[in-house]
């Protein structure tokens, strides 16, 4: 994302990461890397930092506690772009663990926060592939539509999925649904996509199995 960001905009890109993986060069942007624990102490702090330096993007490694979910929030209503990772399987997961780091008291106004700001949500596996030689990526990816913007405001996560299914037209997707294409496309077995999924039983109607099929 990065890179597609620095071959296709003129911005100022600032990353804070722990440790650095990929250098960049400037290309169309400028890019300056900032590495957790030799350059700042903190996620957090280095966040605070990043936002007296004029970014236009910021890219946070990982977002693992209030403060810097909180200033990354709060980064993204203030006009930034800001791309970062969370250890979650979902798409609702991954807003059910932001809202759960807040204290109840809270919580609803952080909804609402994420509700106006959030752009789109991508989640990733790798599966094995079928010929056993390397990996190949299945992905959930949540566009954050008018309607995905009201769920996410009213806590209705259990319908998300359900928008997910039906919202192709925007470039959405579930886990499932990619996976299924994936078997669909001889790219992985149907026993690791069974493997990853979320609902085998939805594996298996997306696929056209009956259960018995799976055996």
């Amino acid at each position: 994302m990065v890179n597609h960001v620095n071959q296709t905009r003129n911005s100022h890109v600032l990353t804070l990461e722990e440790p650095i993986e990929y250098l960049h060069r400037h290309g169309k942007s400028m890019i300056n890397q900032r590495e957790i624990g030799a350059d700042s102490q903190t996620f957090a702090a280095a966040l605070r930092a990043a936002l007296r330096e004029d970014p236009d993007v910021i890219l946070v490694g990982e977002m693992r506690d209030l403060e810097t979910i909180s200033t990354a929030v709060s980064a993204a209503e203030t006009g930034h772009l800001v791309m970062s990772t969370l250890h979650t399987t979902s798409a609702p997961q991954t807003i059910d663990r932001i809202i759960d780091v807040f204290p109840p008291s809270q919580q609803s106004q952080i909804r609402t926060q994420l509700a106006a700001s959030v752009q789109a949500i991508v989640c990733q596996t790798l599966c094995k592939t079928t010929d056993g030689k390397g990996r190949v990526a299945a992905t959930e990816v949540l566009i954050a539509t008018p309607a995905l913007r009201n769920l996410i405001r009213e806590g209705k996560l259990q319908s998300i999925p359900s928008a997910l299914q039906t919202g192709s037209r925007y470039g959405m997707h579930t886990l499932n649904q990619d996976l299924a294409h994936l078997v669909d496309e001889g790219l992985i077995t149907y026993e690791t996509a069974r493997e990853r999924c979320s609902d085998a039983s939805e594996l298996n109607q997306l696929l056209g199995r009956t259960p018995d099929a799976s055996d």
